[in-house]
């Protein structure tokens, strides 16, 4: 989904199925706020080209002063390559982005701090703020958890100083042949029947999230909740959502598009 200054942009479609798109500029709103803001909410690579349209047409009238947000990176995982076989999509991303000479872009938790390197003029949101005013305080300021787990050691110290509450966190044991998760141990100490939120960046399936959880019962936690930025709808594929193990999960509507009665989504953008 594309909108510029919060509106959402619809494309129909010639015959041969390319984009037919219409735009009328409002030179007053940039005027008045001195720059043109454009959210990508990703949800296909077909929107990548709509945005390119879309940037053009707004340099052709003379709007160069345009600010991107982009708040889950695509191709974030792609942040490497090993091998002659492997196409650097990420690296190609971010070279897409700054041809557009966007004056800022901004993003929310990037995966790989590989994105924040390619990326130029990149700028981030409050990811703190939203986790304690939409996820972690109640309106009287006081914490809705007990502890906050990190389901690994890059998580924990990403997250961790951000949040004056104790914490355990995981290690997982893989399977190095197929990269599956075997079993995940809990590093600290904690006491039983209290509840857990669970803070991490990004969800697929679920898979880490559903071994920390079983873990954490197993251990005697008792109400477990989820935060991650940015969920894929694949979560809704996955054993974790229906595992029983998990009472809420809080996402941002970054690229999460589908609904479920445990999902809550922070419409943030």
């Amino acid at each position: 989904m594309i909108k510029i200054y919060g509106e959402e942009i619809t494309s129909k479609r010639f015959p041969d199925n390319t984009a037919l798109l219409k735009y009328s500029i409002d030179e007053t709103k940039y005027n008045f706020f001195g720059y043109l803001t454009i959210t990508w909410l990703y949800e296909s690579d077909e929107e990548q080209i709509l945005l390119y349209y879309l940037v053009k047409h707004f340099n052709r009238f003379g709007l160069k002063n345009i600010k991107l947000f982009l708040p889950y990176i695509p191709n974030a995982r792609m942040d490497r390559v090993k091998n002659h076989e492997e196409v650097f999509t990420l690296k190609y991303f971010a070279e897409f982005i700054n041809s557009l000479n966007f004056c800022e872009v901004y993003v929310l938790d990037p995966h790989s701090n590989v994105s924040e390197a390619l990326i130029e003029k990149i700028k981030f949101f409050n990811v703190e703020r939203i986790i304690k005013q939409k996820v972690l305080y109640n309106e009287k300021g006081e914490s809705k958890y007990d502890y906050l787990f990190f389901p690994d050691e890059g998580s924990m110290k990403r997250y961790a100083n951000l949040f004056k509450l104790p914490y355990v966190y995981g290690q997982k044991v893989r399977d190095w042949k197929t990269g599956e998760i075997k079993s995940l141990d809990i590093i600290g100490a904690f006491e039983k029947d209290k509840t857990f939120i669970i803070i991490d960046d990004i969800c697929s399936k679920g898979g880490t999230f559903f071994h920390s959880a079983m873990k954490l019962k197993e251990l005697g936690a008792g109400d477990i909740s989820l935060y991650v930025s940015h969920c894929e709808n694949t979560i809704l594929e996955g054993d974790f959502i229906n595992s029983g193990f998990i009472k809420k999960v809080y996402t941002t509507n970054s690229i999460f598009t589908k609904q479920h009665e445990l999902i809550e989504i922070i419409h943030t953008f």
